[in-house]
C-alpha cells in the first residue's frame, strides 16, 4: 500500500473516476472493467501512467507508486489465471459468514447438497473396500 493519504478533496474526485469502486484515505478500488483494459492496453504496448491518465486518473494524486504497484499486481494476476485472476474476490467468499436466517428453499438446497456429498463419500468408500478386497485376494 502506498503511503501517500488522500485528502477529502482528492477522494470526492477520485469517486466520480467510473472505473473506481470505492475509495478511501489510504486506499482505492479499482473495477474489473479498468483491470480489463488495463491488461489489453498493456499489450498494446503502452505504459502504465498513459493507461491511468487516459481512464480519467491525476497521475499527480494517485502517486508513480501507487500505478507501479498495481500495474505489476494485475499482471501477476493476468499471468498466473488470466482474465478470471483480475476479479476482484472479496465480496464473494471471503470474510465473516453472514449471521442470517435462511429462507425454507435455502435451508433445503444446502442440506441436498450435503446430502449428495454424503452420498458420494459413501460410494467411494464402497469402492475402496472393494478394491482392498481384490488386493487381498
Amino acid at each position: 500500500m502506498s503511503k501517500k493519504i488522500f485528502t477529502e478533496k482528492e477522494i470526492k474526485q477520485l469517486s466520480k473516476n467510473r472505473y473506481v469502486r470505492s475509495v478511501s484515505s489510504k486506499g482505492i478500488t479499482y473495477t474489473d472493467e479498468l483491470k480489463h483494459f488495463f491488461i489489453t492496453e498493456k499489450e498494446k504496448g503502452k505504459f502504465a501512467r498513459d493507461i491511468f491518465e487516459e481512464c480519467g486518473f491525476d497521475v499527480d494524486v494517485l502517486g508513480t507508486a501507487r500505478i507501479q504497484s498495481a500495474s505489476k499486481r494485475w499482471q501477476k494476476a493476468y499471468n498466473k489465471d488470466g482474465i478470471s485472476g483480475l476479479r476482484d474476490t472479496r465480496a464473494g467468499s471471503s470474510g465473516r459468514p453472514r449471521e442470517r436466517e435462511l429462507s425454507l428453499d435455502e435451508k433445503n438446497a444446502r442440506l441436498e447438497a450435503q446430502i449428495n456429498l454424503l452420498k458420494a463419500e459413501n460410494e467411494l468408500l464402497k469402492k475402496i473396500r472393494l478394491a482392498e478386497r481384490r488386493l487381498k485376494k
